[in-house]
Formats: C-alpha cells, structure tokens, sequence
C-alpha cells in the first residue's frame, strides 16, 4: 500500500485534555489524547490545529526511535504521533491508546507498536484532525 488516510475526530474535550478516536482508511484502529484544544496556543499544552497534515516517518532525536511525524503544523514543530497515557505526557503531540477514561488513555505502548507496524513503508500518508 502506497497511501494511507488517517483521521483522528475529537470526541471528548476537558479541562485538562482532548480525547478522540482514530481510524485508519475508514476503520476504528484506536483512541487518541491530546492537550486541550485552546483558541490561543499555549507552548507545549495546546492540541494543534483541526486540519489535514502530511506525515513523514523520520528519526525522533528526542526518543532515538523512527515516529510519525505532522508536517507544516501552523505555529508548532515536531509533532509526533507517539505512546503516552495523559496529558502530561505530550507537548502537543497525539498519542495513543486501546483503553479510555477520563482524561487517560491506557495500552499505548501496544497501540503505537501496532500503529508503526500499519504505517510500514506507507509513501503517503495524510492524517486530518477533526
């Protein structure tokens, strides 16, 4: 598979987080935390943009690993797609997860693994925040 379309649609918005679902070419693949969705950024607790993004898969320095990484992101940079339970855990990255409940996100170390598995060797993939 040479293109894949990824769209994560925010369901739950807290105080403290953005909770939303995932699908993969139109199929549920899992949750999604984010921070919370703000009018005005706020550096490293702000939910990015709604939008459609590209993604690459390159090196991350900062976990030594290759990760999903949102292209031209207005106004952030290095957004990654990656595991993590609550909002503490990302600075305005999307993370990911089997399990949900309030303002928490459980088995994402398997979902990122399962997630990096689908996306292997995909050219184009595009992921729209809704």
């Amino acid at each position: 598979m040479d293109e894949m379309k990824i769209v994560v649609t925010r369901t739950e918005l807290t105080e403290k987080s953005t909770i939303g679902n995932l699908t993969i070419d139109g199929k549920f693949f899992c949750y999604t935390l984010e921070d919370k969705v703000r009018d005005v950024k706020i550096a490293k607790v702000t939910a990015i943009p709604a939008g459609t993004y590209k993604v690459s898969q390159t090196l991350s320095n900062r976990f030594g690993i290759v990760m999903p990484l949102l292209k031209d992101v207005p106004n952030f940079e290095g957004v990654r797609i990656h595991s993590g339970n609550k909002h503490e855990d990302t600075e305005g990255c999307i993370l990911v997860g089997y399990t949900k409940s309030a303002d928490f996100i459980g088995d994402s170390r398997k979902a990122f693994k399962d997630l990096m598995a689908r996306i292997k060797g995909v050219e184009n993939i595009t992921i729209e925040i809704k």
